[in-house]
């Protein structure tokens, strides 16, 4: 888990700094601008981390996206000690991990609620309210339908997984009968 972990100490340090700078939202903001970037172009990934790139050529793509999302300085310093140490693939990380380092912060949590169909939005209040519950924290509803759970709804909160879908349930149902 060495790309965790790495991602979690440069997610750390940007947060110390953006929190004693009080810009830690902008300094956010603007490496999820560059984390969508490169998730949306496999051509800007591979080349801001191939090191057969030169690294001038790299720098100049890179300060060319700084200035189009409008960065903070510190923001420009932590993407050039990245190229630098030859580390660009983890911005996307980075970025996560300082969304989630933020949000714990300031006492709240995303959770993925995962349906077979639109939920109406009385289940999903119920639902949220069942999940601060749970987790303590203010949660913040990331939806998604898949139809193959049939019925019922998961929940993800960080590594916790709440499966209260009909898939689950009748595969638990036939691991019973099957004994």
């Amino acid at each position: 888990m060495v790309t965790g972990s790495l991602a979690r100490r440069y997610a750390k340090a940007v947060l110390e700094l953006g929190t004693a700078n009080k810009n830690t939202d902008k300094l956010a903001a603007d490496l999820r601008s560059l984390a969508k970037a490169m998730h949306d172009s496999a051509e800007l990934i591979t080349l801001l981390t191939n090191p057969a790139v030169r690294r001038g050529d790299r720098r100049k793509v890179i300060d060319e996206l700084l200035n189009r999302i409008g960065a903070e300085q510190m923001t420009r310093n932590t993407v050039h000690l990245l190229l630098d140490g030859e580390r660009m693939a983890y911005l996307p990380s980075i970025s996560k991990a300082l969304d989630h380092m933020i949000e714990a912060a300031a006492g709240r949590v995303s959770a993925e609620l995962v349906s077979a169909k639109p939920l109406d939005p009385a289940q999903i209040s119920q639902i949220t309210a069942s999940l601060e519950k749970l987790s303590g924290k203010r949660v913040t509803i990331v939806k998604r339908e898949d139809p193959e759970l049939l019925g019922g709804v998961i929940a993800k909160i960080g590594d916790t997984v709440y499966d209260g879908s009909l898939r689950s349930q009748l595969k638990t149902l036939r691991d019973e009968l099957s004994e």
